[in-house]
């Protein structure tokens, strides 16, 4: 193998944040080296400068051992170099060849769309990754793996040598995840170097030859994915040793009940559930992609229709039909799609932190009281550690573990007496993975009751004081939490279509 790209420190500056100190990276021909590091450690600024998306303030980027100074992405690109960003940037009502070729469309000789060439070219490269896929279906009827494709084939239709490719697991489920690491392989085995960013310590193992680890913006170390105990690679991302012992259960059965579902009906994938949360309570929510965890959430909370079904919040029953009236009940909800569903990504953290009680801060005259405002908003980045210069930063510019932090702060600010977290850590380091455990914990000490809704299994594990499984649409078991239960349990009621006992008489 041998080098490709070579990063030596590489300086970049953004207003009141210095993302990245001296750092370095380098990539040889067909290996898949990973890149990690806690949110806002500089993986994805650093990546963008490789892709010519962002200019370095200082610092020297070499492409098979000659200097370049990118202008932009296209400049990137025509030396070999594509980027797959972690929010897929397709057009949804376009083809995927349309997709594949915006811009740059084959045309006859009187300047017409020629659509057949352009089919033609995108089966050609589909056809060299393996993957059968229409190039004329829309994309928006295509599942997200397979929009992930069609974003690797674009990468590809730039004849590109290096592929960067940042979380592209994160909105996968487990059989989606082996077809990506099939085209990976493959694109390893015809020499493409790929950088592959990603939170998940097992596929890093899996998939991946080298790691590199970055930290506060800057190089911390390179090591060998097999050689490399997980525990190493962590150490070296936190700078610390983590607490991985779960807290432990309290005995909840006569706290009283903060929620209760009975006969819930919505669309196809809420079918009959029913449960019981305490104050206090952590209960976990395990199931496969398509159970209808955040269905289900998003009936209790208003965000959906429901069709049937009876809610009472504190043993009083409620008429929920809309967001608004799970808010006047006490019930907050943190969406899996923060940025899509729980920020407002034009205002700043202040204003973010207080979207839902700023009427608290303002009087009849709908003026702000801002120095109130700022005192409540620095509070809670104080207490949740949230990383800002200010709380007048634009919360787009944030980390995603600090942009989850606000959400967090959001609804704390409201006081809400039950929270449902839809999976509170997707997208999220390890350090900061830990700071939200220890946050939720403490909630529920607090007397909060608690919903989390969770793909990773050992995340359910760990937190749930109990645990409901769904499997297509239905409860299947509420399984007690701690030592007393395993991952083959769940798995077992997450492939059990019939409601057991448990799930009956929750």
């Amino acid at each position: 193998m041998t080098e490709v790209i070579r990063m030596r420190a590489i300086e970049k500056r953004f207003p009141g944040v210095h993302a990245l100190r001296s750092a370095e990276f380098d990539l040889m021909t067909g290996e898949v080296h990973a890149l990690m590091g806690e949110n806002g450690a500089g993986k994805s600024t650093l990546m963008k400068i490789l892709a010519g998306i962002y200019i370095p303030d200082g610092g020297s980027v070499e492409v098979n051992g000659a200097a370049v100074h990118f202008s932009g992405p296209r400049a990137a690109q025509a030396m070999g170099i594509g980027i797959i960003h972690q929010e897929l940037a397709l057009m949804p009502d376009l083809t995927v060849a349309q997709n594949i070729f915006i811009g740059r469309e084959p045309r006859n000789r009187w300047g017409v769309l020629d659509e057949a060439q352009l089919n033609r070219d995108a089966e050609a490269i589909f056809a060299a990754m393996k993957v059968p896929l229409d190039p004329r279906a829309e994309v928006r009827k295509l599942t997200i793996a397979k929009q992930q494709m069609v974003e690797i084939a674009k990468a590809l239709s730039f004849r590109s040598r290096v592929l960067i490719m940042d979380e592209p697991t994160a909105a996968l489920n487990e059989a989606e995840t082996e077809e990506l690491f099939a085209i990976i392989r493959r694109l390893k085995s015809e020499g493409v170097a790929i950088v592959y960013i990603s939170h998940k310590m097992d596929e890093i193992r899996r998939i991946s030859d080298r790691v590199t680890v970055m930290r506060d913006g800057a190089y911390v170390g390179t090591v060998a994915a097999a050689d490399t105990p997980i525990e190493t690679i962590i150490a070296m991302m936190v700078g610390r040793e983590l607490d991985k012992t779960a807290a432990a259960i309290p005995d909840l059965t006569a706290a009283p009940v903060a929620l209760s579902v009975r006969g819930l009906r919505a669309g196809r994938l809420v079918r009959d559930v029913g449960f019981d949360l305490r104050r206090g309570e952590i209960l976990g929510f395990a199931g496969l992609m398509g159970a209808g965890r955040t269905e289900v959430a998003r009936a209790i909370f208003g965000a959906d229709p429901r069709e049937a079904g009876e809610i009472a919040v504190h043993g009083q029953p409620r008429s929920i039909r809309s967001p608004r009236d799970a808010v006047a009940a006490g019930i907050g909800y943190l969406s899996e799609d923060r940025k899509h569903f729980g920020l407002a990504l034009g205002l700043d953290v202040r204003g973010n932190i207080a979207l839902t009680v700023l009427d608290r801060f303002s009087d009849r005259f709908l003026r702000v009281d801002d120095a109130a405002l700022a005192k409540a908003a620095a509070s809670y980045i104080s207490s949740l550690a949230i990383r800002t210069p200010s709380d007048r930063q634009e919360v787009r510019l944030l980390s995603g573990g600090n942009q989850q932090k606000v959400v967090i702060a959001k609804w704390l600010l409201r006081d809400c007496d039950i929270l449902i977290f839809d999976e509170p850590t997707r997208g999220i380091d390890v350090g900061t993975k830990a700071e939200i455990y220890r946050l939720l914990n403490d909630l529920a000490a607090a007397g909060k009751a608690i919903i989390v809704i969770s793909s990773e299994l050992p995340e359910v594990l760990r937190l749930s004081h109990r645990i409901a499984v769904m499997c297509e649409g239905r409860l299947t078991g509420i399984l007690p939490g701690g030592p007393a239960c395993s991952q083959q349990e769940i798995m077992r009621l997450a492939t059990q279509r019939e409601t057991t006992q448990e799930g009956a008489s929750a």
